[in-house]
Protein backbone atom coordinates (compact mmCIF):
# COMPACT_ATOMS: atom_id res chain seq x y z
CA UNK A 1 0.00 0.00 0.00
CA UNK A 2 1.18 3.28 -0.79
CA UNK A 3 1.89 5.91 1.71
CA UNK A 4 -0.25 9.12 2.05
CA UNK A 5 2.69 11.41 0.97
CA UNK A 6 2.74 9.78 -2.11
CA UNK A 7 -0.36 8.96 -3.22
CA UNK A 8 -0.48 13.35 -2.83
CA UNK A 9 2.57 13.32 -4.74
CA UNK A 10 0.35 12.10 -6.83
CA UNK A 11 -2.85 13.58 -7.30
CA UNK A 12 -0.69 17.22 -6.71
CA UNK A 13 1.31 16.07 -9.95
CA UNK A 14 -2.93 16.31 -11.84
CA UNK A 15 -3.92 19.23 -10.19
CA UNK A 16 -0.35 21.65 -8.89
CA UNK A 17 -1.04 23.60 -5.72
CA UNK A 18 0.43 26.14 -7.69
CA UNK A 19 -1.77 26.85 -10.06
CA UNK A 20 -4.77 27.56 -7.65
CA UNK A 21 -5.69 31.36 -7.37
CA UNK A 22 -3.97 33.00 -4.88
CA UNK A 23 -7.37 33.24 -2.26
CA UNK A 24 -7.93 29.56 -2.37
CA UNK A 25 -6.85 26.84 0.31
CA UNK A 26 -6.14 23.97 -1.51
CA UNK A 27 -3.96 21.14 -0.37
CA UNK A 28 -3.87 18.66 2.73
CA UNK A 29 -5.72 19.61 5.71
CA UNK A 30 -4.61 16.86 7.84
CA UNK A 31 -3.31 13.84 8.13
CA UNK A 32 -0.31 11.85 8.37
CA UNK A 33 1.82 11.59 5.14
CA UNK A 34 3.66 8.19 6.55
CA UNK A 35 0.14 6.47 6.83
CA UNK A 36 -0.65 4.02 4.23
CA UNK A 37 -3.58 4.50 2.05
CA UNK A 38 -5.79 1.73 0.58
CA UNK A 39 -9.35 3.55 0.21
CA UNK A 40 -10.22 6.33 -0.71
CA UNK A 41 -13.30 8.41 -0.71
CA UNK A 42 -14.03 11.38 -3.65
CA UNK A 43 -17.07 14.15 -2.65
CA UNK A 44 -17.78 17.58 -3.19
CA UNK A 45 -18.16 18.99 -0.02
CA UNK A 46 -15.89 18.06 3.24
CA UNK A 47 -19.46 18.24 5.46
CA UNK A 48 -19.60 16.10 8.64
CA UNK A 49 -22.36 13.94 6.50
CA UNK A 50 -19.46 12.97 4.20
CA UNK A 51 -16.88 12.66 6.94
CA UNK A 52 -19.35 9.82 8.81
CA UNK A 53 -19.72 8.09 5.07
CA UNK A 54 -15.69 8.10 4.67
CA UNK A 55 -15.85 6.41 8.62
CA UNK A 56 -17.99 3.67 7.48
CA UNK A 57 -16.11 3.08 4.31
CA UNK A 58 -13.26 2.70 6.33
CA UNK A 59 -11.49 5.16 3.91
CA UNK A 60 -7.91 6.22 4.63
CA UNK A 61 -8.29 9.54 2.91
CA UNK A 62 -11.07 12.01 1.77
CA UNK A 63 -10.39 14.47 -1.30
CA UNK A 64 -12.96 16.96 -1.67
CA UNK A 65 -13.21 19.75 -4.23
CA UNK A 66 -14.29 22.62 -1.88
CA UNK A 67 -11.61 23.86 1.23
CA UNK A 68 -12.48 23.13 4.57
CA UNK A 69 -11.11 26.28 5.79
CA UNK A 70 -10.49 28.94 2.81
CA UNK A 71 -10.26 31.62 5.12
CA UNK A 72 -8.32 31.41 8.51
CA UNK A 73 -8.93 30.16 11.38
CA UNK A 74 -7.86 30.33 15.52
CA UNK A 75 -9.47 26.93 16.65
CA UNK A 76 -10.69 23.65 15.79
CA UNK A 77 -12.52 23.06 18.50
CA UNK A 78 -15.64 20.61 18.54
CA UNK A 79 -18.05 22.93 19.74
CA UNK A 80 -18.12 23.91 16.29
CA UNK A 81 -18.98 22.14 12.87
CA UNK A 82 -15.70 22.56 10.93
CA UNK A 83 -14.04 21.34 14.32
CA UNK A 84 -16.03 18.44 14.71
CA UNK A 85 -15.24 17.69 10.90
CA UNK A 86 -11.00 17.98 12.20
CA UNK A 87 -11.93 15.92 15.04
CA UNK A 88 -13.78 12.85 13.21
CA UNK A 89 -10.86 12.96 10.70
CA UNK A 90 -7.98 12.56 13.32
CA UNK A 91 -9.64 10.22 15.26
CA UNK A 92 -10.52 7.96 12.43
CA UNK A 93 -6.89 8.26 11.08
CA UNK A 94 -8.55 9.99 7.69
CA UNK A 95 -6.67 12.52 5.71
CA UNK A 96 -8.64 15.43 4.15
CA UNK A 97 -6.96 16.42 0.42
CA UNK A 98 -8.33 19.58 -1.15
CA UNK A 99 -8.31 20.42 -4.90
CA UNK A 100 -10.05 23.27 -5.54
CA UNK A 101 -9.56 25.89 -8.28
CA UNK A 102 -6.46 24.45 -9.16
CA UNK A 103 -9.01 21.44 -10.34
CA UNK A 104 -11.08 23.94 -11.91
CA UNK A 105 -7.62 25.26 -14.42
CA UNK A 106 -6.51 21.35 -15.35
CA UNK A 107 -6.60 19.56 -18.21
CA UNK A 108 -8.75 17.55 -17.64
CA UNK A 109 -10.19 19.45 -14.98
CA UNK A 110 -14.13 20.36 -13.48
CA UNK A 111 -15.38 22.39 -16.33
CA UNK A 112 -14.49 19.53 -18.72
CA UNK A 113 -16.24 16.91 -16.47
CA UNK A 114 -19.06 19.07 -16.25
CA UNK A 115 -19.10 18.79 -20.30
CA UNK A 116 -18.69 15.17 -20.61
CA UNK A 117 -21.65 14.84 -18.32
CA UNK A 118 -23.43 16.90 -20.88
CA UNK A 119 -22.03 15.34 -23.72
CA UNK A 120 -20.85 18.21 -25.21
CA UNK A 121 -17.36 18.25 -27.71
CA UNK A 122 -14.92 20.36 -25.62
CA UNK A 123 -13.37 22.81 -28.16
CA UNK A 124 -10.71 25.16 -25.60
CA UNK A 125 -10.81 26.54 -22.62
CA UNK A 126 -12.82 29.91 -21.67
CA UNK A 127 -10.47 31.55 -20.25
CA UNK A 128 -6.97 30.27 -20.85
CA UNK A 129 -4.27 29.49 -18.49
CA UNK A 130 -1.51 32.11 -19.95
CA UNK A 131 1.42 29.67 -18.61
CA UNK A 132 -0.01 26.56 -20.76
CA UNK A 133 1.36 26.49 -24.24
CA UNK A 134 -0.87 24.09 -25.46
CA UNK A 135 -3.80 26.14 -24.41
CA UNK A 136 -5.48 23.07 -22.95
CA UNK A 137 -6.27 24.46 -19.09
CA UNK A 138 -8.05 27.28 -17.64
CA UNK A 139 -11.36 28.25 -16.64
CA UNK A 140 -14.47 26.83 -18.06
CA UNK A 141 -14.52 25.82 -21.38
CA UNK A 142 -16.14 26.73 -24.86
CA UNK A 143 -18.21 23.40 -26.29
CA UNK A 144 -20.40 22.03 -28.89
CA UNK A 145 -22.85 20.05 -28.97
CA UNK A 146 -23.51 17.26 -31.39
CA UNK A 147 -26.43 18.49 -33.43
CA UNK A 148 -28.39 21.50 -32.54
CA UNK A 149 -30.75 21.74 -29.45
CA UNK A 150 -33.51 24.17 -28.83
CA UNK A 151 -32.72 26.18 -25.07
CA UNK A 152 -35.74 23.94 -23.84
CA UNK A 153 -34.12 20.71 -24.88
CA UNK A 154 -30.73 21.44 -23.93
CA UNK A 155 -32.24 22.31 -20.63
CA UNK A 156 -34.15 19.23 -20.59
CA UNK A 157 -30.82 17.72 -21.22
CA UNK A 158 -29.09 19.11 -18.50
CA UNK A 159 -31.49 18.20 -15.65
CA UNK A 160 -31.61 14.56 -17.10
CA UNK A 161 -28.05 14.18 -17.21
CA UNK A 162 -26.73 16.13 -14.05
CA UNK A 163 -27.46 14.80 -10.37
CA UNK A 164 -31.14 15.62 -9.25
CA UNK A 165 -31.03 18.81 -7.05
CA UNK A 166 -33.68 21.05 -5.26
CA UNK A 167 -33.36 23.66 -7.93
CA UNK A 168 -33.13 21.68 -11.35
CA UNK A 169 -32.33 24.09 -14.62
CA UNK A 170 -33.31 27.70 -14.39
CA UNK A 171 -33.28 29.15 -17.83
CA UNK A 172 -33.36 32.53 -18.95
CA UNK A 173 -33.89 32.92 -22.74
CA UNK A 174 -35.85 32.14 -25.41
CA UNK A 175 -36.66 28.79 -25.11
CA UNK A 176 -36.99 27.45 -28.69
CA UNK A 177 -33.59 29.13 -29.68
CA UNK A 178 -31.17 26.83 -31.36
CA UNK A 179 -28.06 26.10 -29.34
CA UNK A 180 -25.10 24.78 -31.41
CA UNK A 181 -21.86 26.15 -29.34
CA UNK A 182 -22.13 26.11 -24.98
CA UNK A 183 -19.51 28.03 -22.42
CA UNK A 184 -19.97 25.92 -18.87
CA UNK A 185 -18.21 26.68 -15.67
CA UNK A 186 -18.78 24.11 -12.77
CA UNK A 187 -19.51 25.90 -10.09
CA UNK A 188 -20.16 29.78 -9.69
CA UNK A 189 -19.52 31.65 -12.77
CA UNK A 190 -21.18 34.88 -13.66
CA UNK A 191 -17.64 36.57 -13.03
CA UNK A 192 -16.98 35.63 -16.49
CA UNK A 193 -19.51 37.22 -18.48
CA UNK A 194 -17.28 38.91 -20.56
CA UNK A 195 -15.34 36.08 -21.42
CA UNK A 196 -18.79 34.51 -22.29
CA UNK A 197 -19.70 37.34 -24.52
CA UNK A 198 -16.45 37.28 -26.16
CA UNK A 199 -16.40 33.41 -27.17
CA UNK A 200 -19.79 34.13 -29.06
CA UNK A 201 -21.58 31.10 -27.80
CA UNK A 202 -25.11 30.54 -27.92
CA UNK A 203 -25.70 29.41 -24.56
CA UNK A 204 -23.75 29.10 -20.86
CA UNK A 205 -24.69 26.79 -18.21
CA UNK A 206 -23.14 27.88 -14.82
CA UNK A 207 -24.22 28.00 -11.65
CA UNK A 208 -25.06 30.41 -9.03
CA UNK A 209 -26.30 33.41 -11.22
CA UNK A 210 -27.23 36.54 -9.58
CA UNK A 211 -29.93 38.59 -10.18
CA UNK A 212 -27.81 41.91 -11.62
CA UNK A 213 -25.21 39.84 -13.65
CA UNK A 214 -27.78 37.73 -14.97
CA UNK A 215 -30.09 40.32 -16.02
CA UNK A 216 -27.21 42.91 -17.27
CA UNK A 217 -26.10 39.64 -19.09
CA UNK A 218 -29.17 39.29 -21.26
CA UNK A 219 -29.40 42.80 -21.82
CA UNK A 220 -26.04 42.55 -23.65
CA UNK A 221 -27.42 39.77 -26.21
CA UNK A 222 -29.72 37.11 -26.74
CA UNK A 223 -27.47 34.66 -24.65
CA UNK A 224 -29.22 31.73 -23.14
CA UNK A 225 -28.19 31.60 -19.42
CA UNK A 226 -28.59 27.86 -17.68
CA UNK A 227 -28.19 28.06 -13.82
CA UNK A 228 -28.00 24.31 -12.31
CA UNK A 229 -26.92 24.02 -8.36
CA UNK A 230 -23.85 24.44 -7.60
CA UNK A 231 -22.88 21.00 -5.86
CA UNK A 232 -24.84 19.60 -9.35
CA UNK A 233 -22.39 21.17 -11.36
CA UNK A 234 -18.80 20.00 -9.61
CA UNK A 235 -19.85 16.80 -8.66
CA UNK A 236 -19.22 14.99 -11.84
CA UNK A 237 -15.48 16.05 -11.58
CA UNK A 238 -15.61 13.56 -8.39
CA UNK A 239 -15.79 10.69 -11.35
CA UNK A 240 -13.31 12.10 -13.32
CA UNK A 241 -10.85 12.39 -10.23
CA UNK A 242 -11.69 8.75 -9.13
CA UNK A 243 -10.81 7.67 -12.81
CA UNK A 244 -7.42 9.37 -12.57
CA UNK A 245 -6.74 7.57 -9.26
CA UNK A 246 -7.59 4.31 -10.47
CA UNK A 247 -5.49 4.77 -13.61
CA UNK A 248 -2.43 5.99 -11.75
CA UNK A 249 -2.86 3.39 -8.48
CA UNK A 250 -2.92 0.70 -11.72
CA UNK A 251 0.12 1.76 -13.07
CA UNK A 252 2.15 1.79 -9.45
CA UNK A 253 0.66 -1.61 -8.42
CA UNK A 254 -1.67 0.35 -5.52
CA UNK A 255 -4.16 -1.59 -5.87
CA UNK A 256 -6.34 1.53 -4.16
CA UNK A 257 -9.80 1.11 -3.59
CA UNK A 258 -11.55 4.47 -5.00
CA UNK A 259 -14.99 5.56 -4.24
CA UNK A 260 -17.33 8.24 -5.45
CA UNK A 261 -19.93 9.67 -2.56
CA UNK A 262 -23.29 10.02 -4.26
CA UNK A 263 -24.53 11.75 -0.75
CA UNK A 264 -26.27 15.19 -1.89
CA UNK A 265 -24.82 17.93 -0.12
CA UNK A 266 -26.43 20.91 -2.15
CA UNK A 267 -27.66 22.56 0.93
CA UNK A 268 -30.98 23.40 -0.90
CA UNK A 269 -33.73 20.24 0.16
CA UNK A 270 -36.86 21.38 -1.43
CA UNK A 271 -38.87 23.67 -4.06
CA UNK A 272 -42.25 25.20 -4.11
CA UNK A 273 -43.13 26.43 -7.38
CA UNK A 274 -44.91 29.18 -7.48
CA UNK A 275 -48.62 28.92 -8.87
CA UNK A 276 -48.80 30.11 -12.26
CA UNK A 277 -45.01 30.06 -13.19
CA UNK A 278 -43.08 29.70 -16.56
CA UNK A 279 -42.05 26.00 -16.75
Amino acid sequence: MPRLSEVIAALDALWPPASAEDWDAVGTVCGDPDQEVSRVLFAVDPVQEIVDEAVKLDADLLVTHHPLYLRGTTTVAASNFKGRVVHTLIKNDIALHVAHTNADRADPGVSDALAGALDLRVVRPLVPDPTDADGRRGLGRVCELDHPLTVREFAARAAARLPATAQGIRVAGDPEALVRTVAVSGGSGDSLFADVRAAGVDAFLTADLRHHPASEARAHSPLALLDAAHWATEWPWCELAAAQLDEISDRHGWDLRVHVSKTVTDPWNSHSPSPGAPN
